[in-house]
């Protein structure tokens, strides 16, 4: 009888450490979900991409949820988990962006929203960089990590960031120049 108490008292505490798990991942995963989402668009260039991308980091991080020691550095696990991800899924050949298709989708009206880089002329040029460039431009400027964080979720040396960056940077300005709506001189002319 008193084996049953014990073993009893025992599931009852398993199933309170799940719960408080699955409640403070909860909470983590509804206060992040939101700006893990624009990071991996960022990464992906597509709503949809980037929701799957965003549902595997969070799978993957629940996963780990237990061993994760310093709750402050969540986000880079994460992000880095997402960059990983995004780059072993490129390499897939059924997940290449070309979908073939019989009838022609209609394009639906330009909506008044806010641009997070969608409509962009400029996320134009930064989508046609090099996967590594693109992680870099999108880690140092749209999601505003220094040298080292970057380099840290990349796993490359705080050089490597800043030269991939002053690539990408250079490879953009060449481009911009011969853009007359986004350079300084087109803006003159309006």
């Amino acid at each position: 009888m008193q084996l049953v108490m014990e073993t009893g008292a025992g599931v009852g505490m398993e199933q309170s450490r799940s719960a408080a798990k699955d409640a403070d991942f909860a909470a983590y995963m509804a206060a992040r979900q939101p700006s893990l989402l624009r990071t991996a668009y960022l990464l992906t260039g597509d709503r949809h991409a980037a929701e799957d991308l965003v549902q595997t980091a969070l799978a993957k991080l629940y996963l780990s949820w237990d061993k994760v020691q310093k709750r402050n550095l969540i986000d880079g696990y994460v992000r880095r988990i997402m960059v990983n991800e995004n780059s072993s899924l490129w390499r897939r050949a059924w997940k290449r962006k070309e979908i073939p298709t019989d009838e022609i989708p209609e394009v639906n009206a330009a909506t008044d929203h806010h641009d997070h880089g969608e409509k962009s002329a400029l996320w134009e040029f930064v989508q046609t960089l090099p996967r590594r460039q693109r992680a870099v431009i999108v880690l140092r400027f749209y999601e505003d990590l220094s040298d080292g964080e970057t380099a840290e979720i990349l796993g490359i040396s705080v050089g490597t960031v800043k030269s991939q960056a002053s690539r990408a940077l250079a490879s953009m300005r060449e481009r911009v120049s011969t853009q007359p709506m986004l350079s300084k001189d087109g803006e003159e002319e309006r």
